[in-house]
């Protein structure tokens, strides 16, 4: 991490002026053991303007100007912007990202007045909270915008930052994809009242390290204090439009300091009358604005509390699984797996073969059911119906059983379609990643480590025991789920190309395949994530055998051509349209 306090404006030509006061003020207070460096973000700003802030530089303060167009070019299609421009309303969430440098990083508007040592400020501990900010006293004290805050955005008025100074985590926001979580959220919601202050608050909310009001300093309604730090002349309280605005005094004590002192009276003497009325008439319709927010039968907050609102991670997975199908990349997963711990030998008793495995065993296949029934019960898990489970109840051999891979629950329903054929006299073991055996947590991780799982491993030796373990499983007649789709796409309803490793055991074992195939439709259950709870059909195709006249080779892919072609039947007949992909290949072919 660079030495240097590293502060950011954004602005425009016409208002780079202002940025030179604020920055004459920091300068005149600020420390002579510090090293600042001051950048300014912008796309438009002539070289005139930018030769009068380049002439504040000193031996404390470097300045840069940084041209942010390139940037924006590159990130405008991962926004659901209707335009560039209205990409600039956002600079302050992008200067993480842009600046992976630094840890933590100062953001102050452009119509500031810093009458304290702002290394002061940069040097307060954040610990986890993504940006130390202080509370917008707009919200407090006007009424409309304060129940705009807690009815709209959802958050108590008392607990919304102004973001015109903000005291940035960069590192927190890079680990935590805040510019991710932010187009998520623009992707499901448009606030309309304060834009990014509101996308701010909400990503932030409950990691916000709370200032001391007098580093920002609304120069609105009551100050209850006269020893500011910083002043911010926000909404329409600019003393360049306004002669009897309030504190204007400080503004204009630095003003008279810079290049550009003549040109902002310029700007305060053409003002005219007609101008302020317009002012005026904004101001009141912004609380319009807010108040119609607020009565909207369908604003964030009402979607929110009524789980209406679909979740920005989920729209996040779908968009990946589009642009996966797109580029033809069907074994990828689009969701975050647990870190993957390597799991040795004696870390595994695959078959559960030790007393306490089997104890292990079944207290938790006994949890499992518990916490099944419950979500049965509230329609978290819908098994609408099983097609074909003869074919299921007619197996005298152990069996590869495979089915498609959406969804973490689909597992519970291959486990319910198991019992419901009457095989439980013969064991049913699912295959299962590495990671989610060695450091899946809580509740699922104690699933994922007892009940009949057989997890892979990047251990060699581990490996060959879960060969073993397999080929044992399956010539005892026991039953080995696969997801030879080798990935899980949440909720996604066509089938993906088969890897060979499950029906290289069948051809090795001498069992059959059983094909499985989840369709799914709507239910009218709301998940938690604003979806659409599925409804499962499990279709069960007959036993695929291997032909003792054909090689192992040439059995694994019949096998496996006859799974696919099996999938692809079902899913057409199914959904009544044939099985086509973006990337217009046929995937199972």
């Amino acid at each position: 991490m660079s030495s240097c306090i590293p502060i950011f404006y954004a602005c425009d030509d016409s208002f780079v002026k202002y940025t030179i006061v604020s920055i004459q003020s920091m300068i005149a207070n600020s420390s002579a053991q510090e090293h600042y460096h001051i950048y300014i973000l912008n796309t438009n700003i002539c070289p005139t303007m930018r030769q009068r802030v380049l002439e504040l530089k000193n031996a404390n303060f470097d300045i840069e100007f940084v041209d942010v167009s390139g940037y924006l070019h590159d990130i405008h299609d991962k926004l659901p912007l209707r335009d560039y421009y209205s990409l600039t309303t956002y600079f302050r969430l992008f200067i993480a990202e842009m600046f992976p440098q630094y840890d933590k990083a100062i953001y102050i508007d452009s119509d500031t007045v810093v009458l304290d040592d702002i290394a002061k400020l940069y040097h307060h501990e954040l610990g986890d909270n993504y940006v130390g900010a202080a509370v917008d006293q707009v919200m407090v004290q006007m009424d409309v915008f304060g129940r705009y805050a807690e009815q709209v955005v959802g958050i108590d008025r008392n607990r919304f930052f102004n973001a015109g100074l903000l005291l940035l985590n960069c590192r927190q926001f890079r680990e935590n994809h805040l510019l991710e979580r932010f187009a998520d959220l623009l992707r499901v919601y448009n606030f309309v009242v304060t834009q990014d202050e509101d996308y701010l608050n909400v990503l932030c909310q409950g990691k916000v390290l709370w200032l001391d009001p007098r580093w920002n300093t609304l120069v609105i309604g009551e100050i209850p204090f006269t020893d500011y730090k910083i002043l911010h002349y926000n909404m329409v309280s600019k003393p360049w439009h306004y002669p009897d605005c309030r504190l204007k005094e400080y503004f204009w004590q630095y003003a008279e300091q810079t290049a550009v002192y003549d040109e902002i009276c310029a700007t305060l003497n053409a003002y005219t009358d007609e101008q302020r009325c317009k002012d005026a008439l904004s101001g009141e319709r912004l609380k319009q604005t807010a108040q119609r927010e607020i009565d909207r039968e369908d604003n964030y907050y009402k979607l929110l509390t009524a789980g209406k609102l679909k979740s920005p991670d989920r729209l996040r997975v779908l968009e990946k699984i589009a642009r996966l199908e797109q580029a033809g990349c069907f074994d990828q997963d689009v969701e975050e797996d647990p870190p993957t711990r390597e799991l040795k030998p004696e870390d595994i008793d695959y078959l559960r073969t030790k007393l306490s495995s089997k104890l292990k065993t079944r207290c938790s296949f006994a949890i499992a059911r518990v916490y099944l029934n419950k979500m049965l019960r509230s329609r978290q898990i819908i098994l609408k119906e099983i097609k074909g489970l003869e074919h299921y109840q007619n197996l005298r051999s152990g069996a590869i059983i495979t089915c498609n891979h959406f969804n973490a629950n689909d597992s519970f329903a291959m486990q319910m379609v198991y019992e419901a054929s009457g095989q439980k006299s013969r064991k049913f073991y699912r295959v299962i990643r590495e990671g989610n055996y060695t450091n899946f947590p809580g509740f699922y991780g104690i699933l994922m480590r007892n009940c009949n799982t057989l997890p892979l491993s990047s251990n060699a030796k581990t490996m060959q025991k879960f060969t073993r373990a397999v080929d044992k499983a399956l010539q005892d007649g026991h039953f080995v789920l696969f997801y030879p789709e080798q990935s899980m796409w949440w909720n996604y309803r066509k089938p993906k190309p088969l890897k060979k490793g499950a029906y290289t055991f069948a051809v090795r074992d001498r069992v059959p395949v059983l094909p499985c195939f989840i369709t799914m439709q709507d239910s009218d259950v709301l998940d938690e994530n604003g979806f659409y709870v599925q409804e499962y059909t499990v279709h069960i195709s007959a036993p695929i055998y291997p032909d003792p006249t054909l090689s192992r080779s040439e059995n694994v892919q019949l096998l496996q051509q006859k799974n696919a072609d099996a999938w692809k039947e079902i899913y057409e007949q199914t959904y009544h349209e044939p099985l086509t992909y973006a990337n217009k290949k046929d995937a199972l072919a």
